[in-house]
């Protein structure tokens, strides 16, 4: 089973993963990775890249909020490292409650294949409800 880690500017990680746990009835398989303004982005790299390694089954699977920030900055430096010893890992950016939801409900796939899964999951869940509201 892929691990799922999200990578987040706190508080966003905690109300995802309380959401899902709402949603889904259970509490969601995922580890949460929030970022705070006083960070030490060099202690938070090492701290992620410690839990990157953790063996995972199939993989893992992070997943960031903000492409560019310094969640993706701190995951993208770990993440180069963890690759580097061997661990099989994808990220996305981006993230909504939508991908959240597809990943935990298809963590058992493989992680390339779980990670294209739940970035076309994302696409779906964006809908303008303008035309179902005001036909």
């Amino acid at each position: 089973m892929v691990r799922i880690i999200l990578v987040m500017h706190a508080p966003l990680g905690q109300a995802f993963a309380a959401c899902a746990e709402h949603i889904l009835g259970r509490k969601p398989m995922l580890s949460v990775f929030e970022m705070k303004p006083d960070d030490s982005i060099d202690e938070r790299v090492d701290q992620l890249y410690s839990l990157l390694v953790e063996p995972a089954e199939d993989g893992v699977l992070v997943l960031c909020d903000i492409y560019g920030a310094t969640p993706f900055n701190i995951a993208s430096r770990a993440l180069k490292k963890a690759l580097a010893r061997g661990v099989i890992g994808h990220m996305i950016t981006g993230t909504n409650l939508c991908m959240i939801l597809k990943a935990l409900t298809d963590q058992q796939e493989a992680p390339a294949d779980l990670s294209e899964k739940v970035r076309l999951g994302a696409m779906k869940g964006i809908v303008n409800a303008d035309c179902t509201l005001f036909p």
